[in-house]
């Protein structure tokens, strides 16, 4: 008999004859646990030899989830990943161990994933407001996850691709904030004469990101040419340091056109700082950062983002974060006609569908627009009307 439900005590066992060892050639018999009622074992039973049969039967381990999250961590991801990718990779998973780490790993069920998604959404802070994780933050759960336990099936620790049976959480996309033509001059006035000036300017004329900002180096810039190269980035990890590497992506590293003011303005900021490192008696080579400390050193990524909010709140301008100077660039774009295509290219997305995607909800004002300018323009390049019914040699 290749298995059998045996009662013990309240609850019942499944025992499965696995053949001979193929040394001291004994019978081997797997003990697994059935469950509280007979049915639950004889299904249990059904189950696992279905497995077998099949060649995906996984000997049940006692490791929970949580020991095992430590463990890819710590043998996979600290060496494929970057060492930023990597620590963010530990804020997600002291997320998950919180709520599914004592769960055996040979015992995960998609309810448990579902259960911890509705739980973190839900969830409210000590003193009673929301402090649930967005669903944007949460897909990045999901793929950890969906990634963590695909490696855990490779290496026969689970049976079956738990993640891929649960569907990741719904993006409730926020509104897009973007600011003004307006807006734009007045955050700018707010902070001439400062070290944000240039930087800011730069955000909003060229799309780049803040990584990509604070990674420049007057060596990636051609002011004659109006060009600069994105060739890398600059992160400050959890102890403090700060890394420059390149682009995550192909895409990524690229080249950007510059504005004749985007131009304007870099030229005169690096006339400003060659004039004060000369006056702290350093020199200023091409290795040197666009926007840093007037020593040199790089400027902390939290320090720009705070002068940011500090500024347009200063001077009126409410709800806009620093990556919507991002937003800003590539909305004005779409007004102005630009091509996805070049959005796309300009902004580094991996596909242009990401640009589409982020920015659906500017393109049905364009549509119209472009729909009324192809009417005219179709009116306009008629060179003989007929009438209907008539014909015209």
């Amino acid at each position: 008999m290749r298995g059998s439900v045996i009662k013990r005590g309240k609850t019942w066992s499944v025992v499965v004859y696995m053949g001979r060892d193929p040394n001291s050639r004994k019978k081997r018999y797997q003990w697994i646990k059935g469950g509280r009622t007979k049915k639950e074992a004889e299904r249990k039973l059904a189950e696992v030899l279905h497995q077998v049969d099949q060649g995906s039967y996984v000997k049940p381990s006692k490791k929970t989830l949580g020991e095992f999250l430590i463990t890819w961590l710590e043998t996979y991801a600290s060496i494929s990943v970057r060492q930023r990718t990597y620590e963010s990779y530990q804020e997600r998973a002291a997320h998950i161990i919180d709520i599914m780490g004592n769960v055996p790993l040979s015992e995960l069920k998609p309810q448990h994933l579902q259960h911890y998604y509705s739980t973190k959404m839900c969830s409210k802070r000590r003193d009673g407001k929301p402090g649930g994780l967005s669903s944007g933050t949460l897909i990045k759960h999901h793929n950890l996850l969906k990634q963590a336990l695909g490696h855990a099936v490779k290496w026969g620790l689970l049976a079956r691709y738990v993640a891929d049976a649960v569907d990741a959480p719904r993006v409730s996309r926020k509104e897009m904030r973007t600011l003004s033509v307006e807006e734009t001059h007045r955050l700018l006035e707010a902070c001439d004469g400062t070290i944000w000036y240039p930087l800011f300017h730069t955000a909003i004329w060229t799309g780049l990101r803040r990584s990509e900002l604070l990674g420049l180096r007057w060596k990636d810039l051609d002011l004659d040419f109006a060009t600069l190269q994105v060739v890398q980035v600059m992160h400050q990890l959890k102890d403090g340091s700060r890394v420059f590497l390149e682009p995550k992506t192909v895409k990524s590293r690229r080249a950007v056109a510059l504005s004749p003011s985007s131009c304007s303005v870099l030229r005169s900021h690096h006339k400003g700082q060659k004039a004060l490192a000369s006056h702290l008696g350093l020199s200023l080579g091409e290795e040197a950062l666009v926007f840093a400390h007037p020593d040199g050193t790089p400027l902390a990524p939290a320090s720009v983002t705070h002068a940011f909010s500090r500024i347009s709140r200063k001077c009126g301008i409410h709800g806009v974060r620093l990556h919507d100077l991002r937003h800003t660039h590539a909305s004005q774009m779409f007004k102005s006609g630009i091509h996805p295509k070049i959005v796309s290219e300009k902004l580094g997305h991996a596909s242009i569908n990401i640009t589409l995607d982020t920015y659906s909800h500017v393109l049905p004002g364009l549509q119209e627009a472009a729909a009324l300018r192809f009417d005219e323009g179709m009116a306009q390049t008629s060179p003989q009307t007929t009438e209907v019914g008539v014909e015209v040699d």
